[in-house]
């Protein structure tokens, strides 16, 4: 399979190139020249399938000769033989939803599922090629930690993870700044998440100084992550057994996992609508729902993984509804970092055909927490709340699954706002908040960071 960048369809990518580049140099994101489809007997045929070998069939056609299929399957075993479900994922009912529980890996997220199938592939790619990479990315709150422990005492890898200081969770910052290992460099950055996001993506886009440091990138970017997530979308449709369409709410900041559904769809699953879920960052859903695709400041919420306002896989989506025409992409993503970008009716139209989407205040979010843990006695984090609170606000109940993201034990202090309690934390995580913790608190400052990094690169 050959990749193309967003940005320029001239020249083509191998599997090889994309996912250790992470990041076009032309500022683009990576997608497939040509997506393999599956037909009605192909689709009969994956469903008799557990997770692993689904996996193995949904993610080898977009690895070309990268790897062979017996040995993806070897990889994709190891990268899964930590989660504490021996299915990856666990199923919920709410009554007519069904909860597909994504966050049973070993940092309590969703982000696991892709992470440490990402970790073992960079680590399949290394040995083989013998070289080393620098991986920086840029964390919300959930990312990072998956990250990290997904590339912690790896060989010939270091990770820099830069998070927003003080704006994500005691417990998920805790998770990843807790870990003792010499390749892993934990960088708190006095902004945002967008911030965050901003610098990493200056990084990679001078080329000078990624090139420098052999310079990859983790984040939903990367088309690795995509075609890892695609798989429980595969898996949900099929075990829940419906024979009609299927709908997925989708609690998303960065428009990596619910575009990872999208693909799903646009390769041959049922899918009729993928509900965009965000809080009170609504930029997704004042696009889909208005065409504003236009920034404001980030608010911090209890819901902090989607404290967002530039959703970078968006653009991916943009690629596709002006017919994979870079020129126009390129153009569009010029007005996105003028923030003067107005979707146009007729794509609106399109996007239409497969996004609905929904904002979920923080008041409606406690209410959820506390409705559902009263209804059915299960606690939802907050972001998974939201996905709930979307398909309550779009009036949806039937042959619909809702994503939950992330372990509600990494929320307490919003958890105990909404149900007086808190969620207990997983055996292996008890002492946690009380470990020390090891991180260097930076400036927004883009000179100081690539200082910072290319320093520990050469000490390291």
């Amino acid at each position: 399979m050959h990749y193309i960048s967003t940005r320029n369809t001239s020249k083509d990518y191998s599997f090889k190139e994309i996912f250790i580049k992470g990041l076009a140099d032309d500022g683009g994101l990576f997608v497939p020249k040509v997506l393999k489809k599956y037909d009605q007997e192909a689709l009969k045929n994956l469903k008799k399938l557990n997770y692993l070998d689904l996996a193995k069939e949904i993610i080898f056609p977009f690895l070309g000769d990268f790897i062979s299929k017996q040995e993806l399957y070897n990889l994709l075993k190891k990268s899964y033989s930590t989660f504490r479900e021996d299915e990856i994922v666990k199923f919920q009912d709410l009554g007519e939803i069904k909860i597909l529980e994504l966050f049973h890996g070993p940092t309590l997220a969703f982000k696991d599922i892709a992470m440490q199938f990402i970790g073992n592939l960079y680590e399949y790619y290394l040995t083989k090629e013998d070289k080393k990479i620098n991986i920086v990315v840029a964390t919300s709150g959930d990312t990072g930690a998956a990250a990290i422990d997904a590339i912690k005492e790896k060989n010939n890898l270091n990770i820099f993870v830069l998070h927003p200081n003080n704006k994500i969770s005691n417990v998920q910052r805790k998770i990843m700044t807790t870990v003792e290992s010499s390749n892993v460099f934990n960088i708190a950055i006095n902004g945002n998440f967008d911030d965050c996001q901003n610098i990493v993506k200056s990084m990679f886009s001078d080329l000078e100084f990624s090139k420098s440091i052999n310079m990859s990138g983790v984040n939903s970017i990367n088309w690795a992550r995509i075609i890892a997530q695609a798989v429980y979308y595969f898996y949900s449709y099929f075990k829940i057994n419906s024979e009609n369409l299927v709908s997925f709410s989708v609690p998303t900041g960065n428009f990596g996992d619910v575009y990872a559904g999208y693909l799903s769809k646009k390769i041959g699953l049922p899918i009729d609508r993928l509900i965009v879920a965000t809080n009170q960052n609504d930029i997704l859903h004042r696009a889909i729902s208005s065409g504003e695709y236009i920034a404001k400041k980030v608010k911090e919420t209890i819901s902090p993984s989607m404290d967002i306002q530039i959703a970078s896989n968006f653009e991916r989506l943009i690629f596709d509804i002006k017919k994979n025409n870079s020129d126009l992409t390129k153009k569009i993503m010029e007005e996105i970092k003028n923030n003067s970008y107005i979707v146009s009716l007729e794509d609106l139209n399109e996007i239409r055909k497969n996004f609905l989407s929904e904002s979920i205040s923080e008041e409606e979010t406690l209410e959820i927490i506390s409705d559902i843990y009263q209804k059915y006695d299960l606690i939802l984090d907050p972001h998974s709340a939201i996905g709930i609170g979307a398909l309550q606000k779009l009036k949806l109940s039937k042959n619909v699954i809702s994503l939950a993201t992330a372990h509600p034990s990494k929320f307490p202090e919003a958890i105990s706002k909404a149900i007086n309690k808190t969620a207990d934390l997983p055996k292996q995580f008890e002492d946690i908040l009380l470990k020390k913790e090891k991180f260097k608190v930076l400036d927004n400052n883009i000179d100081k960071i690539k200082k910072y990094v290319k320093q520990k690169v050469y000490e390291n």
